[in-house]
């Protein structure tokens, strides 16, 4: 069987080039070939550093792991993976007993891997590359006149169709109802994409069957720490479903209306899925494809340092991703798939450097600060506000946002409170305990790169914004972390402040305007300005 796909780039169908697929039993082979008009192009770009800008079909060589593509990885990166291939191939199965029992032709083919990449809709697709079929249109594996990605009010519906695929006992229905949106993301756990309230195009992840613990909750409550950290990491949010808490969070590669292309680090390294590889490598490529690498291979560190310390022993290469900016030029993509795990050996799957190894050491993340372009000073620096910030996790787990009881944060608690964490406040020379009064002045600002965060990576090759102007503050407990305003403010949301009018913002009820405030009601949020201007937020010890 042979296939030609035309591959296409946003929303704007800029033609890329073509995908050759090849399949004779079990035998599989993949190439691609640029077109004409994009290596002409002046915005052109490699969209995988293992396919130079040059004509005729390149091949990829198919590994030996089991999750081995026969597919460049900037296509795998696409591909379904775990559950969106055990929903895959249930569809299939179901759909051949049907035609059998109707008396119908259903045909002996075996699913292929260009199959599994085209059963994801065009609409959900990770990234910005869209495929064409042979009669010239953009695969959809939902109905046609159906839609991609339903509503947030069908959540419950989606969860009942992802249970009872885990208890094998879903009909005909689930499965078409999760085809496509159901599979257009990759990892183990049940997911679907959704739309969100605001129309954004989002991702909903649902406990399962197996789980010993509230998953989901852990997952937003990465998320938001990271946010604490001064870490550029995804929105998400706890939404419920039947009673049952939903991770929802919002898609990093859709910008108004626009599709972001998006690269995993495995992609950028040129590898496989399962092979081993470190953090400094990562790096390597900020430095060499960066668009901002002093500033992306600082956060790059911070990553690791906020992994260690809750815990997060699944930062596979998969985890870590890429946006590309412009002309080849690529920086980190926003954080995402952070999960504490209380239950796991504390051995990280990414390796923090090829001589140091696997394990989850502060020590072993100090010595290696350099390589990420730190010097002792400011790694120092970096370590105390990130270990500042996930000394709350308490106070945020049991916060109405995460909602966590008693019970389930004591479940977590091994993932937070180990030796490390005291290996930092070694390390940092200092006491990063929230138990002390929020300081009435502000410490001096550090030196800093100007806050990026809210740079916009685009697939037209038009630069991203200036950065804001990095003047104010963020206190936490008896600390001062700098930041941008805009950090300031999305921290203040991340601990469930909402904006009322004006300066103007509200938590838990009560007002708060650009004033310094402060209040005696335990784990209270506070945020304003001081008198010298400097914006800051915080918590209050109990």
């Amino acid at each position: 069987m042979k296939r030609t796909i035309k591959v296409f780039l946003g929303e704007a169908q800029r033609p890329i080039g073509t995908l050759l697929f090849n399949a004779d039993g079990n035998r599989e082979a993949a190439s691609f070939a640029y077109d004409e008009a994009w290596l002409g192009h002046p915005e052109r770009f490699q969209i995988d550093p293992a396919l130079p800008l040059v004509t005729g079909p390149q091949y990829h060589a198919k590994g030996k792991g089991d999750h081995a593509s026969v597919f460049h990885g900037c296509f795998s990166d696409s591909e379904p993976d775990g559950w969106g291939v055990r929903v895959i191939r249930r569809d299939h199965a179901k759909s051949r007993q049907e035609a059998e029992r109707a008396g119908q032709p259903f045909g002996d083919r075996p699913l292929n891997s260009l199959d599994c990449l085209l059963y994801v809709d065009d609409a959900c697709r990770i990234g910005a590359l869209r495929f064409q079929d042979e009669n010239g249109e953009f695969v959809r594996a939902s109905p046609r006149g159906g839609r991609a990605a339903p509503p947030l009010i069908e959540l419950s519906t989606l969860l009942n169709a992802s249970r009872a695929v885990e208890s094998n006992t879903e009909t005909a229905a689930d499965l078409r109802y999760l085809l496509g949106k159901g599979t257009s993301v990759g990892g183990m756990r049940p997911k679907c994409t959704v739309i969100d309230d605001d129309g954004a195009l989002s991702i909903g992840k649902f406990p399962s069957d197996t789980d010993t613990r509230p998953v989901t909750k852990g997952e937003v409550l990465a998320l938001k720490l990271a946010k604490v950290a001064l870490i550029t990491a995804t929105e998400a949010r706890v939404v419920y479903a039947d009673g049952l808490p939903i991770t929802l969070v919002k898609r990093f590669d859709r910008h108004d209306g626009k599709r972001l292309m998006y690269a995993s680090a495995r992609t950028m390294l040129g590898l496989e899925d399962g092979q081993e590889h470190a953090y400094t490598e990562m790096v390597d490529v900020l430095r060499q494809r960066g668009a901002f690498p002093e500033r992306d291979c600082e956060e790059m560190w911070r990553r690791l340092i906020l992994n260690i310390l809750i815990t997060n022993v699944d930062d596979h290469l998969n985890n870590h991703g890429f946006l590309h900016i412009s002309r080849g030029k690529w920086r980190l993509s926003p954080a995402f798939d952070i999960n504490p795990f209380p239950d796991k050996a504390r051995v990280l799957k990414t390796w923090i450097s090829e001589d140091i190894g696997p394990a989850a050491s502060i020590d072993a993340a100090m010595k290696i600060s350099s390589y990420f372009g730190l010097r002792s000073a400011r790694a120092r620096e970096v370590l105390a506000e990130v270990a500042m910030a996930t000394e709350g996790w308490r106070r945020l787990a049991a916060s109405p946002d995460i909602g966590m009881s008693a019970v389930e944060i004591d479940q977590f608690a091994p993932a937070f409170e180990h030796s490390e964490r005291l290996v930092a406040e070694r390390t940092c020379r200092t006491n990063i305990a929230v138990s002390n009064p929020l300081p009435t002045e502000a410490v001096p600002h550090s030196k800093q790169e100007p806050d990026v965060s809210t740079q916009t990576a685009t697939v037209e090759g038009m630069p991203p914004p200036p950065p804001p102007e990095v003047v104010d503050r963020v206190a936490f407990g008896a600390r001062t972390i700098p930041a941008a305003k805009s950090t300031a403010l999305r921290v203040a949301k991340a601990f469930g402040a909402t904006p009322d009018t004006g300066e103007t913002w509200v938590f838990n009820g009560e007002r708060f305007s650009r004033a310094a405030h402060r209040s005696k009601r335990p784990g209270m949020i506070v945020f304003g300005a001081a008198a010298d201007g400097n914006w800051w937020v915080g918590w209050l010890p109990r």
